[in-house]
C-alpha cells in the first residue's frame, strides 16, 4: 500500500492533475490487477449476505416504496443494454439501472443487518454492490467481471474510511460510498482513467450531506442515504462517459470538501492505495453482522448473552456502566445527548442505534432478533423501559485506543459492562469483538453466510428460489454474460401483497 498525503490547496498553487487524490483512486481503479481467490470468496459470501438481509426487509415500507419507485422507470432492453433486477420481482421484470440500485440499495440497508467496516470514518462496504451489480446486468458483464468492479468498490471505500474521517464535522459517512461505487463501476466497465477521474468528482459532489439522518429521530432515510449515494455514482459515471467533467480539485479544492466541510486548510490526511500492480484486499478486512444493529452493539449483544445467567435476576440490577470507545458513546450511547435513545415510542431507526436499549433487550432475551427485538409492544414493556434506563455508557480511552489501532489483533468494537447490583456487589466483564468477527469465537464463513440467507429467506422467498440463488451467488465467477440476473430473488405476488401499501407519488 502507498499513503498518499491529502490536504487543501489554494487557488493559486500550482497542483498537477496527476496529484489529486480522485486521480489517484482512478488509477488504481483502472489498473487491471487480477483479484485473488480468497477475495473473490468473500465477495460472494457478501453477495449473499446483501441478499439475506434484502430478504428480510423486502416486505417493509421504505423498501415497498423503493420499489415502487424503481418500478415506475421500466427498461426496454436493446443491443447491450438490459436494465436491472429488482430484489423480490420476477428477474423478467427490469429497471433502469440507476433506479434498480436505488431499489436494492434500501433493501440492502433497511434492517442495518449488512458487513462493516471501522477506522476513522464508519462505513458499511456493501451497499456498494446494488450499484456495480445492477450496472454489471445492465451493460450483460460477465461474474469474473463484476467480481473485479466489487473489489475495487470495496477497496476504495474502505481506504477513504482508513485515512479521512467524516463524522467528525458531521458529515455523513455515504460521502465516501459515492466515489468509491464510481470506481468500482468504472473497474467494471474497463474505463479509462481520466473518465473514471471525473465520474469520482462528480459522485463525490453530490453526495455530500450532513449526520443528522443518523442523529435525533431517526427515520427511514437512514437506509436510502446510502442508496442515493450509489443512484448519484451511476448518473455520474454515466455523464462522465458522455465526455462531461466534475469540479476539481473535488478534495483538495479551495472551495472543495476538506477546505470547507471537513478539516480545513490545516488539516492533513493519510489515504492509503494499492500500489500499482499490487492486489485489492481490504474487503479482508471487513466484517459482516450476526445481530440487525448497528455494528457497534454486536459486541454489546454477545456481552449481554454471555454476563446473563451470571447476574440472574435482573430486578436485583441498580445500575450498568458500559466503558466504551468515544465512537460508540456518542453515536449510539449516552454521550449523544439523544433523549431519543431512551424514548420507548422512538422509531426502529432509533432504537437501532440506542445501545442502553439494544443492551437492555439483550440482558432480558439472551439474544436479538431482527423483527422482533424492535416492536413497540418490546420496545415499551415497563420492565424493558425501567431497566433500559438504567445503562448508560462513558468513553475509555482506551477503547478509543483500540477503536483506532491498526493492529487488527488490538482493534476492538466493544465494551467493559459493569454491572452494580442493589446489594452493591458489582459483575463485570469485557468482550472486544462481536463473536461472528473474523477474530471473534465464532466467526463467519460460508456456512454461516448461508445459514443467514436460508434464516432471514424463510417464509419470503420459497425455498427453491433459496436453492437456486445460492446455486447461481455461489458460481458468481463462472456466470457468463447475460447471466447476472440470477443474483436476485423472485418473492411469490402472494407474498409479496403482504408489503404494505404506499402512497402515490410523483411517478
Amino acid at each position: 500500500m502507498k499513503t498518499h498525503i491529502v490536504r487543501a490547496r489554494a487557488a493559486d498553487e500550482a497542483f498537477p492533475r496527476g496529484e489529486h487524490l480522485a486521480a489517484k483512486i482512478a488509477e488504481v481503479a483502472a489498473d487491471p490487477v487480477e483479484v485473488t481467490d480468497e477475495v473473490a470468496e468473500m465477495i460472494v459470501n457478501r453477495i449473499i449476505d446483501n441478499a439475506a438481509v434484502a430478504a428480510a426487509s423486502v416486505l417493509r415500507r421504505p423498501v415497498t416504496s423503493a420499489r415502487a419507485q424503481a418500478t415506475a422507470h421500466p427498461y426496454r432492453p436493446r443491443a447491450g443494454r438490459s436494465g436491472g433486477t429488482v430484489f423480490g420481482l420476477s428477474r423478467q421484470t427490469r429497471v433502469s439501472p440507476e433506479w434498480a440500485a436505488w431499489a436494492n440499495g434500501v433493501a440492502v440497508r433497511e434492517l442495518d443487518f449488512h458487513d462493516t467496516f471501522l477506522a476513522a470514518e464508519y462505513s458499511h462496504p456493501g451497499d456498494n454492490i446494488p450499484p456495480i451489480l445492477a450496472v454489471a446486468q445492465h451493460t450483460g458483464r460477465t461474474g469474473a467481471e463484476l467480481i473485479r468492479g466489487l473489489a475495487t468498490g470495496y477497496e476504495i471505500q474502505i481506504d477513504l474510511v482508513r485515512g479521512i474521517c467524516l463524522h467528525e464535522h458531521k458529515i455523513d459517512h455515504v460521502a465516501h460510498l459515492g466515489p468509491s461505487a464510481a470506481a468500482g463501476i468504472g473497474t467494471l466497465l474497463e474505463l479509462d482513467t481520466e473518465t473514471i477521474y471525473q465520474a469520482i468528482g462528480q459522485a463525490l459532489h453530490t453526495t455530500t450531506a450532513t449526520r443528522q439522518s443518523r442523529k435525533g429521530e431517526i427515520s427511514s432515510w437512514k437506509a436510502y442515504a446510502p442508496a442515493f449515494a450509489v443512484k448519484m455514482a451511476v448518473e455520474a459515471v454515466d455523464r462522465a462517459m458522455r465526455g462531461e467533467g466534475a469540479p476539481a480539485p473535488i478534495w483538495e479544492g479551495a472551495d472543495g470538501v476538506i477546505a470547507w466541510l471537513l478539516g480545513g486548510t490545516g488539516a492533513e490526511y493519510q489515504v492509503p492505495l494499492p500500489a500499482p500492480g499490487e492486489a485489492k484486499r481490504a474487503i479482508l478486512d471487513s466484517y459482516t453482522k450476526e445481530h440487525s444493529a448497528e455494528y457497534q452493539s454486536q459486541a454489546p449483544i454477545d456481552l449481554a448473552r454471555r454476563m446473563r445467567s451470571r447476574i440472574g435476576d435482573l430486578d436485583r440490577i441498580a445500575s450498568i456502566v458500559l466503558h466504551t470507545s468515544h465512537h460508540t458513546h456518542v453515536v449510539i450511547g449516552t454521550g449523544s445527548g439523544d433523549p431519543q435513545k431512551f424514548d420507548p415510542h422512538a422509531s426502529r431507526e432509533t432504537l437501532d442505534h440506542s445501545v442502553p436499549y439494544i443492551f437492555a433487550v439483550a440482558l432480558q432475551d439472551g439474544g436479538w432478533h431482527h423483527e422482533h427485538s424492535y416492536t413497540p409492544e418490546r420496545a415499551q414493556r415497563p420492565d424493558t423501559v425501567e431497566l433500559w434506563h438504567k445503562i448508560s455508557t462513558v468513553e475509555d480511552p482506551e477503547w478509543t485506543r483500540r477503536y483506532h489501532s491498526t493492529d487488527p489483533n488490538e482493534k476492538a468494537f466493544g465494551a467493559r459492562a459493569v454491572v452494580t447490583l442493589k446489594s452493591g456487589e458489582t459483575i463485570a466483564d469485557e468482550l472486544a469483538v462481536a463473536d461472528a468477527h473474523p477474530l471473534g469465537a465464532r466467526p463467519f464463513a460460508r456456512a454461516q453466510y448461508i445459514e443467514k440467507f436460508r434464516t432471514l429467506a424463510d417464509g419470503v422467498v420459497d425455498p427453491a428460489e433459496q436453492d437456486r440463488f445460492l446455486d447461481a451467488a455461489q458460481r458468481t465467477t463462472k456466470l457468463d454474460a447475460g447471466e447476472l440476473d440470477q443474483l436476485t430473488f423472485t418473492v411469490a405476488p402472494e407474498v409479496l401483497g403482504r408489503a404494505p401499501e404506499v402512497r402515490e407519488g410523483i411517478f
